[in-house]
């Protein structure tokens, strides 16, 4: 055997076979038990000469292995001996504070007002005054049909109102004189006031026996006449008045049509997308246009049904979309639906957003941020106090100078704190710093966290990610 050196175990010369006699050669081997080069269990063999180690054979090897526990009882002494060095770490107590229950849920932007336009009118599309994408004013002209046509029969309505209001003798059909004081019924009505007086000095003349039966009977006749022409004067008037009002519809009409061959923007917007071009013929009905609203939007969601007593129309709400990320958009819950779903069993909300320079766009998924009227009491630890291994979250409170791990269950994040539903009491004293490198049962030495120090930590802690070594 050799002479021993410090962390080096010598071994017996094993005997190998020559490859070029039948004798033995003996060769020196040295087993390294040197902490800082094996692992946990101290069996990490190095042989001090490749050359030979090539020559051994495997199952010598083993043979040699077996013998290294002998040789090893000083390393893990000196291992446990610098295991139990205490380690410095920063504490701050479980506390309990009053929390303003949120919700979060994920919602989609839509437009306020979206609408497809339809024509009103026939005929062909002969301009086209906006297209997509265009930002438009509310009455601005969007699309054109040939209006040709369509003013030859508003000209024939007029040219009918006019022949209509001759004959009456009116000039304006929304001013039409009694149907007594047009000319024909002025006329009649002379000519029967004449046949009364006519009738009745005949009758005074036959009643003193001046006149023959048979002249009274005739001026009998002439009255009923007159009477029947005056109430025929009446009809035709009212028949006329009558003409008149259904032309000037009839006009109105006309002009309605006319205009409706243009159509308009029923309000500011923007052209979502355009479904005609010129030259095509459009019937009545036909989607020409569609036309967003977006100046304020709305986020559409649903609340759990047990925040319900807690959500009020005039809350306020944060928004995040994936456009803008580091951007907080604030909004109001504006509309709140009387009825749970019994599918998700969720009520549906809406919230006014203001969008005044366009940059959200309908149709986004948002990330909902609502606060509620729900005030409780709640457990809290600094979120960088907790460490995250195998889909739990758990933290290392004091006990005595030793530390004790303590798996939670976890409620809502409040700012760089969380929520603590299950696990630790209040005014346990938790482990705050080096979170991550520690371990139950570990000593420790302990000092109060200050303000600066949470506040650094917090403000760098980061979610928890899948990863190596069996986190997730």
């Amino acid at each position: 055997m050799l002479p021993s050196r410090s962390g080096v175990c010598p071994l017996v010369w094993p005997a190998v076979p020559s490859s070029t006699s039948s004798e033995f050669n003996l060769y020196p081997l040295f087993i390294d038990f040197d902490p800082a080069t094996t692992n946990d269990a101290g069996r990490m063999v190095r042989v001090l000469s490749p050359r030979v180690y090539a020559s051994v054979p495997a199952l010598l090897l083993l043979a040699v292995s077996a013998t290294v526990p002998a040789c090893s009882r000083s390393a893990p002494q000196k291992g446990r001996s610098r295991d139990d060095t205490p380690r410095a770490v920063q504490v701050e107590a479980v506390r309990q504070e009053p929390m303003e229950r949120t919700v979060e849920v994920v919602g989609t932007l839509a437009a306020q007002d979206q609408v497809t336009l339809a024509s009103q009118a026939e005929g062909a599309v002969s301009r086209v005054l906006a297209d997509l994408g265009d930002r438009v004013r509310e009455g601005q002209p969007l699309l054109e049909l040939d209006r040709e046509k369509l003013q030859y029969a508003l000209d024939s309505q007029k040219a009918a109102l006019a022949r209509a209001l001759a004959k009456y003798g009116a000039t304006d059909p929304l001013h039409l004189p009694p149907a007594e004081l047009t000319p024909d019924a002025q006329k009649a009505a002379a000519e029967l006031a004449q046949a009364k007086q006519a009738y009745e000095r005949a009758s005074e003349l036959a009643r003193r026996e001046l006149l023959p039966r048979q002249s009274l009977e005739d001026t009998e006749t002439t009255l009923r006449s007159r009477q029947a022409a005056y109430e025929s004067a009446m009809q035709n008037a009212r028949n006329l008045a009558a003409d008149i009002d259904s032309s000037f519809a009839q006009q109105k009409l006309a002009e309605r049509q006319l205009k409706d061959a243009t159509i308009r923007a029923p309000f500011d917007g923007y052209v979502q997308k355009r479904l005609v071009a010129v030259g095509d013929f459009v019937k009545s009905q036909t989607p020409v246009m569609s036309l967003v609203r977006m100046d304020t939007l709305k986020a559409v969601g649903e609340i759990p049904e047990r925040m319900a007593p807690w959500i009020r129309v005039g809350q306020p709400i944060t928004l995040r979309i994936d456009a803008f990320p580091d951007k907080a958009i604030t909004g109001t819950v504006s509309r709140l639906s009387p009825a749970v779903n019994t599918t998700t069993r969720a009520f549906s909300f809406e919230a006014a957003v203001p969008n005044a320079d366009g940059a959200l766009k309908p149709g986004t998924f948002a990330r909902l941020h609502v606060k509620t009227a729900l005030v409780e009491p709640v457990l809290t630890v600094p979120y960088n106090a907790m460490q995250y291994r195998y889909g739990v979250y758990r933290v290392f409170s004091i006990n005595g100078d030793r530390l004790a791990m303590h798996e939670l269950k976890t409620g809502d994040r409040i700012g760089d704190r969380m929520e603590i539903l299950e696990g630790v009491a209040a005014g346990d004293r938790v482990a705050v710093t080096d979170v991550d490198n520690l371990a139950d049962g570990m000593k420790v030495t302990t000092q109060q966290a200050d303000a600066a120090t949470r506040g650094r930590q917090g403000a760098a802690t980061q979610e928890p990610a899948a990863g190596a070594d069996g986190r997730e």
